[in-house]
């Protein structure tokens, strides 16, 4: 069934949480003689529709489906694959451990404390896809969501925002542990998750639009080629599934959706629009969830062949079966709220050596004439054609504007760290990860752009980028 937890149901904890915090800010205004009421945030309906706001959005990121439970288990049948036969599905099923191993990640927070004592003590079998059905029934698993039949078998899987842009801090065990929304989760196998569905002739149907030799063997080597931490928004618009520059899968990081306020384009490449755009065209078209979703420029046909054939430009649903667009408004306003995580001198980074590279950023490196402080990417228009910055073309024409965004560079400290994640999948960056640390970016940019930094230079640099953040209110 659906997540259990009614949609307002933690909205006395965060109206506490702001009620603190608004009468700490009414007691030290009222010691300067000012207002002491609901003012300072606006008034008392822009106060309440920002509570709700932020708790609708943040309910929707981790647990709507959109309704895409139809694609991913009445379509493709994903949920049989979870199951394994043993169970009523097919094939050896998906374990917790297994499910680890692809990088999918469990809640702590929605496991009961004796479950929790027993996973601890290493009393919990997770060889047994049995468990991974239990784990569904409690909500735990991060962007999945299962849906059961009377008897307790599972009738089918949806997934969530919160699959590809949520992990969790390892607190219990490696992949299990507290939520970090919004972080991206560079363990996650999607292609591998995907390809593990039993009937993928949908998915196959879309492809041979553009190669009429795909076969369901082709299309899960397509699949399993992305690896972790990658995911190919434009396949199944354009079907492209090798960069022929670099030879490799045409699939891109997948990103955070953490420290997005204040700036525009939100994607690797330019032309796709802001944060409300991308969640329609992911919920409606990756998803596969119910709702309207327009955009004449699929219709171009050269350049989006798949998308033009099947008009995925152009979907439409009745108002009340929109399972999409109702929730764009609250998702966007979480989504902005998030801040970027915070590095700590010293631990994160070397702060002298950061003091240095500040310099260098502003004068000799000349990176902050596209990442603008505290934005950390141009505030406006921010993106720029493949010439402008050295590299090839091919993803940047796999969007509407045939150019790439500049990255903002707010929480890299993460990546370079490995943070959470894998320390076989830290690093890699740039749209689609071909640099493996903050110094080979530095030092390709020093390459092309001619910028003479000195080794000690460079590393000055790399201490800096790994110092910033951003919160949003100015502060970075």
């Amino acid at each position: 069934m659906p997540h259990p937890l009614h949609r307002r149901s933690l909205l006395p904890a965060l109206c506490i949480g702001f009620a603190v915090m608004l009468t700490a800010g009414a007691l030290r205004q009222s010691a300067h003689g000012q207002s002491d009421n609901f003012d300072i945030f606006g008034g008392k309906d822009t106060f309440t529709n920002a509570v709700l706001m932020l708790q609708d959005g943040r309910t929707t990121f981790r647990f709507d489906t959109f309704g895409d439970e139809v694609f991913w288990g009445d379509t493709v049948k994903l949920h049989q694959a979870i199951e394994g036969s043993r169970l009523g599905g097919v094939g050896p099923g998906i374990s917790p451990k297994k499910a680890l191993d692809l990088g999918l990640k469990v809640d702590a927070a929605a496991l009961p404390p004796s479950l929790l004592n027993k996973l601890q003590h290493g009393q919990v079998d997770l060889n047994d896809p049995a468990t991974t059905l239990a784990l569904l029934k409690l909500n735990a698993m991060v962007g999945l969501t299962g849906f059961f039949n009377p008897n307790g078998t599972l009738k089918s899987v949806g997934i969530q925002c919160a699959l590809c842009h949520s992990t969790v801090n390892n607190s219990v065990t490696f992949g299990i542990g507290r939520r970090l929304d919004g972080w991206a989760n560079r363990d996650l196998n999607v292609g591998a998750i995907v390809a593990a569905a039993p009937d993928l002739s949908a998915v196959v149907r879309l492809l041979k639009i553009t190669d009429p030799t795909i076969d369901d063997a082709k299309t899960r080597a397509v699949l399993n080629s992305w690896g972790p931490g990658k995911f190919d928004a434009e396949l199944f618009l354009d079907g492209k599934t090798t960069n022929p520059t670099t030879g490799k899968s045409a699939a891109t990081l997948i990103p955070n959706a953490y420290g997005l306020a204040g700036f525009n384009q939100h994607t690797w490449t330019g032309g796709w629009g802001s944060v409300p755009y991308w969640n329609a065209l992911v919920a409606a078209l990756e998803m596969h969830g119910v709702g309207n979703f327009f955009d004449p420029r699929l219709d171009n046909a050269a350049q989006f062949p798949i998308a033009a054939a099947q008009g995925f430009g152009h979907l439409q649903v009745d108002s009340d079966s929109d399972r999409i667009t109702p929730k764009l408004a609250a998702l966007q306003f979480y989504q902005l709220a998030i801040p970027s995580p915070k590095p700590k001198a010293g631990v994160d980074y070397d702060a002298a050596a950061a003091k240095r590279g500040d310099e260098l950023f502003g004068g000799k490196a000349k990176c902050v004439t596209c990442h603008t402080e505290p934005l950390w990417t141009e505030p406006g228009w921010n993106v720029h054609k493949p010439g402008d910055i050295g590299i090839e073309s091919f993803q940047a024409d796999r969007s509407p504007d045939h150019s790439y965004k500049t990255m903002n560079l707010a929480g890299l400290f993460v990546r370079e760290e490995g943070l959470f994640m894998n320390p076989a999948n830290k690093g890699r960056y740039y749209h689609d990860g071909r640099f493996k640390t903050l110094r080979d970016v530095v030092s390709s940019y020093d390459s092309r752009f001619n910028l003479g930094l000195t080794d000690q230079e460079q590393k000055d640099l790399v201490e800096y980028l790994k110092s910033l953040f951003s919160n949003g209110s100015g502060v970075g």
